[in-house]
């Protein structure tokens, strides 16, 4: 059994101000193992994004400890990628030096780095727009051009942060499941914050429900589907979407109650 890539133990937060102190977590413990994907879900103001700020390394927990244990088998820090609910892609620059602007300022653009870059432009069919400028990019393209960026400086984990609520319904359906089959590819681990459980229930391996602010973790529940056919809609359509829906759904009902 594979030691966990991430481990969280006893997670505790607070806001504070002149006036009050506001808890944002309470005792969160969770684990990811190398190569999964999980997604966590909870109501609005949970604590969500908070959580993902710490395990970025963003934020310090006042409690509890965040240990790691990289491929190589060192305990240091890993090379996180961050993928924001907005692409953030500069005008000013084209889609290939968008992409490459990681790596430009770790000053690793290197031959393989770029030929690297390229490929992956290659085979999400952004290359022939690598001279153009983001305007000229639909949502769910900036957004693979987002990603790549990310993929670009090659962490060793990814915390997507709702990186499709600022896209259409269509086009997200389609975008979330090629960014997932893309870090799938990749062999990466990521860790998914998200308020649409029908995207957590399609692209996850797991997922991590988490109470009222201060937010604690309710229940995980590891994702089973039969995948008959390969498009972005099969998981959605497999026999066991709606036990697992119906399951979230509940829990979260739970909590608004």
């Amino acid at each position: 059994m594979p030691k966990p890539l991430l481990e969280l133990k006893d997670i505790s937060y607070s806001y504070h101000s002149l006036l009050a102190e506001t808890p944002a977590l309470s005792h969160v413990s969770f684990h990811i193992n190398p190569g999964e994907f999980v997604a966590i879900v909870g109501p609005s103001g949970c604590g969500k994004s908070t959580l993902l700020s710490i395990v970025a390394g963003l934020l310090a927990p006042e409690e509890g400890t965040i240990s790691f244990q990289n491929p190589d088998g060192s305990l240091h820090y890993p090379k996180i990628g961050y993928m924001l609910q907005r692409d953030h892609l500069f005008e000013w620059r084209t889609v290939y030096q968008n992409a490459v602007l990681g790596l430009e300022i770790k000053k690793q653009l290197t031959p393989e780095n770029i030929e690297n870059v390229l490929k992956l432009m290659k085979d999400y069919d952004l290359y022939k727009f690598k001279d153009k400028k983001p305007s000229e990019l639909s949502g769910g393209m900036k957004q693979r051009a987002a990603l790549i960026r990310t993929l670009a400086l090659n962490p060793t984990l990814l915390l997507l942060d709702e990186p499709f609520s600022a896209l259409d319904y269509q086009t997200r359906l389609t975008v979330s499941a090629d960014i997932c089959q893309i870090i799938r590819k990749s062999g990466k681990t990521a860790l998914l914050i998200t308020h649409d459980l029908s995207e957590a229930i399609s692209l996850a391996d797991r997922v991590i429900i988490l109470s009222h602010r201060p937010a604690t973790v309710k229940f995980e529940v590891p994702i089973h589907l039969s995948l008959p056919e390969d498009s972005s809609l099969a998981p959605r359509n497999a026999p066991e979407f709606q036990y697992y829906f119906n399951l979230l759904w509940e829990a979260l009902s739970d909590e608004k109650k």
